[in-house]
């Protein structure tokens, strides 16, 4: 899909709206004067260019079309020049600074600059925006540069398939692994399935990749975000896809996408550090946003306006969730509790405390009555969600929990582990259902519509999915970033069996007992997309054919 253009009548709009925090660090003020490498450009580095950048140039609900991520970027600016050399006060960059319309004021949604970081700017513009002298170590973009030269490590997949003896050369007959030069891969932070079960949401740092659940094939890449993404969800009703994350210490970023024609729908600012979590509420009218900030804020979907925010917390607020009839939330928190609190007022309904280190998770059972809880202390606490009594404590994990998700039905929970796995619980009682051997920190996890698939997403920036009810291992999700519409992607089940983009074979190789062997004949063996899809309704598959 081609990317949107907008008119240049609200070009410039666009770049004054979406401009990034660009200081709140201030260089030390000496006698000497400011120049772009000494004082100016690590500010840039460190808080504008994640989204002013040459790479978001045509992505303008990013960058406004601006690029700061160069010298000679900041002096051209967008379709006007920002900064105008000797003259601070006529400069646009910094007009926008000091403008008491909070509607155009930069920083956007955050309070204003302190008044010495600007003076830092307008210092450096006043005495004519010099160069300076250009570290010997310094890039000419921002971020980790990728060149041919990079050191790319192995991506290791290994599989239980193992061709008959001869098929593949004299050696011994070995189960198959495939080596890619593609990592390291950006880890999996947050995974959703649409209601319909037809789409499967998969975020990484900078993008999220929306497979096609039946054809196990990416539909859309997602490039358009700040910073990482640590959450997803699909609104109740499927048409949007909400995509939180942001920027640490600067910019909290929410954003809602079509999921018709994946253009964006909505951008939603207010937070002034990373989004953590998100929650829609049944009804799909309202969204809970959780913040480091230590806030929670409420946005009316339809309007994309706050319409109540929590703050009751003292530190960190890591993750949200709706009760089932809209009334109220769950929250946790750094500060060691969850608080539980009425959407319509923000006012505090229960502390549920007790807990000695930082809470990371929290659901709330489909019929509203339990909240379950756990984090850093990783057990699974179960509370009567009208007393805020702690009805059971369930071990397991071992080591901090990330998530922690209901079934539809409300039978089954799932909870996400730094010791590698996921574990399935009873959702009426907490009893321990079966563990799934990941063998990478989990951070992420979703149960299926329907209540048969387990999604894991983990440190190692795979995506795993389970049979919930066996625990079966039946697939692996890897997708790349894109260097143009589509990165290369790989669904990969167990028995061998793959589904790839046509670059992929081209990024490694199969191997057998450590060393390379006969791809072509693998690949025509083991390329089969109708098995794949069959494994992912859980289908039984049977050992490939490869052939004599």
């Amino acid at each position: 899909m081609p990317r949107r253009r907008l008119p240049d009548s609200t070009f410039y709009s666009v770049f004054l709206s979406s401009l990034c925090l660009c200081v709140s660090v201030v260089p030390s003020l000496t006698a000497a004067e400011p120049t772009y490498w000494q004082d100016v450009r690590p500010l840039l580095r460190k808080h504008c260019t994640v989204c002013h950048r040459d790479k978001h140039l045509n992505e303008p609900e990013v960058s406004g079309g601006l690029a700061l991520d160069t010298l000679e970027a900041v002096r051209t600016g967008a379709k006007t020049p920002v900064i105008a050399a000797g003259k601070s006060g006529d400069s646009e960059l910094v007009k926008r600074l000091l403008t008491n319309d909070e509607k155009k004021r930069m920083p956007q949604d955050a309070p204003p600059l302190p008044p010495e970081s600007i003076a830092v700017i307008r210092r450096w513009i006043d005495s004519g925006a010099k160069e300076g002298t250009k570290p010997d170590d310094a890039s000419t973009t921002a971020g980790p540069v990728v060149t041919s030269s990079t050191r790319k490590l192995d991506v290791i997949l290994p599989t239980n398939a193992v061709p008959p003896a001869g098929v593949l050369g004299p050696g011994a007959p070995a189960k198959l692994e495939l080596v890619l030069k593609a990592g390291p891969l950006a880890s999996v932070a947050a995974v959703a399935f649409s209601p319909d079960g037809k789409l499967l949401a998969v975020g990484y740092y900078g993008r999220v990749t929306v497979w096609d659940t039946a054809t196990v094939q990416p539909v859309k890449t997602l490039t358009n975000v700040l910073g990482a993404v640590n959450a997803l969800r699909f609104s109740p009703d499927g048409k949007l896809l909400a995509v939180a994350g942001g920027q640490p210490s600067a910019k909290g970023d929410l954003r809602l996408y079509s999921v018709e024609d994946w253009k964006l729908a909505g951008t939603l600012g207010g937070h002034t550090d990373v989004i953590s979590s998100i929650a829609f509420s049944l009804d799909g009218k309202l969204l809970a946003s959780a913040s480091f900030d230590k806030t929670v804020h409420i946005w009316d979907v339809a309007t994309h306006k706050p319409v109540q925010s929590f703050t009751g917390h003292s530190d960190f607020v890591y993750s949200v969730a709706f009760s089932p009839d809209g009334q109220w939330l769950a929250s946790a928190s750094k500060d060691r509790t969850v608080r539980l609190f009425e959407t319509a007022t923000g006012k505090s309904r229960l502390t549920l405390s007790g807990m000695e280190q930082e809470v990371l998770a929290v659901a709330i059972s489909p019929d509203g009555k339990q909240v379950v809880s756990s984090g850093q202390e990783s057990q699974l606490s179960w509370w009567n969600a009208q007393t805020g009594e702690r009805t059971r404590r369930q071990g397991g994990h071992g080591i901090a929990v990330h998530e922690i998700w209901f079934s539809k039905d409300g039978q089954l929970v799932a909870s996400a582990g730094a010791d590698r796995t996921v574990r399935l619980w009873r959702g009426d009682n907490g009893t321990p259902v079966r563990t799934l051997a990941v063998g990478s920190v989990v951070y992420t996890t979703a149960i299926s519509p329907n209540g048969k698939l387990i999604a894991a997403g983990s440190f190692d920036g795979l995506l795993r999915l389970f049979d919930a009810a066996s625990g079966r291992h039946l697939l692996t999700l890897l997708s790349l970033p894109p260097t143009g519409e589509q990165g290369d992607w790989l669904a990969l089940t167990p028995e061998g069996y793959t589904v790839n983009s046509e670059g992929l074979p081209g990024l490694g190789q199969w191997r057998m007992m450590g060393k390379e062997t006969a791809a072509e004949k693998v690949w025509k063996a083991l390329r089969q997309p109708e098995a794949v899809s069959k494994a992912w309704q859980g289908g039984t598959l049977p050992v490939p054919d490869f052939g004599k």
